[in-house]
C-alpha cells in the first residue's frame, strides 16, 4: 500500500517499522508494528494520529486501522 510507504521513513527513524497484514471487506486495515514501535508506549498515539490519519487521506473508504 502507497500510503504506508510515506510514513514509513517517519517510523524507521525512530527504529521502528509497519507491515500491512490484511485489508478486511469492511474497510479495516490490520498493520503490525515492528522494532522500536512494537514496545512503545506512544505506539497507540502514532497509530491513530500518524497512520490511520495518513491511510484515510490517502484512501478515504478505510473505516479504521488495527494493530496486531
Amino acid at each position: 500500500m502507497k500510503a504506508l510507504e510515506k510514513i514509513r521513513p517517519a517510523l524507521q527513524a525512530d527504529g521502528g517499522d509497519i507491515q500491512l497484514i490484511d485489508v478486511k471487506p469492511d474497510g479495516t486495515v490490520v498493520v503490525k508494528l515492528v522494532g522500536a514501535c512494537a514496545g512503545c508506549p506512544m505506539s497507540q498515539m502514532t497509530l491513530r494520529m500518524g497512520v490511520e490519519r495518513a491511510l484515510r487521506e490517502a484512501v478515504p473508504e478505510i473505516k479504521k486501522v488495527e494493530a496486531v
